[in-house]
């Protein structure tokens, strides 16, 4: 006889689970998560960071930020990567006051756009952490560097416009 199939759990099932997990989460004396309204524009020109990068940007409240992701199709093995997946650049601006702010990111990149993406980032003033990938067998070739910075926020997402043009990626939201 073979393993029985996996079937829903029933509301009395899932009743307990819940339960369970509420146990669970009482003994850690962690508070629960208060619901939120939405995010509050952090204090940034965003305008100003959108028109550099050529791409709208979005707030959590704390940080803004903006994602490209890669036009090409990624496979891995047999598996396509959904779009966005293992597979973007991501500028994160977190406000120091003043219209300043301290830039980290990760840039997404095949072979023979490192070189011009690298360089456009330190003619930027844009300190490079690494160079490295996150797969093993996925095509094309994925590189991604993590940099970060501290200036004007403007300039900073100004510096980072070469790099964005330097490689084959798009926002993930319009401008």
């Amino acid at each position: 006889m073979g393993p029985r199939p996996r079937t829903r759990p029933g509301r009395k099932e899932e009743l307990a689970l819940a339960k369970g997990l509420r146990a669970g989460f009482d003994r850690t004396g962690i508070p629960p998560a208060t619901p939120s309204g939405p995010p509050s524009p952090v204090a940034l020109d965003a305008a100003g960071i959108d028109a550099a990068l050529g791409a709208k940007g979005s707030s959590d409240g704390v940080v803004y930020k903006a994602v490209f992701a890669r036009r090409e199709t990624i496979f891995d093995g047999h598996l396509v990567l959904p779009s966005g997946l293992g597979a973007t650049s991501a500028f994160i601006f977190q406000p120091l006051g003043n219209g300043r702010a301290a830039l980290s990111g990760d840039c997404v990149m095949l072979a023979e756009e490192v070189q011009n993406v690298l360089g456009a980032l330190r003619r930027g003033g844009i300190k490079l952490v690494e160079l490295h990938n996150h797969h093993l067998t996925e095509s094309p070739r994925l590189f991604f560097t993590h940099f970060w910075a501290v200036g004007d926020a403007v300039e900073l997402a100004k510096a980072l416009r070469p790099a964005v043009d330097a490689t084959n990626v798009v926002p993930t939201s319009g401008v």
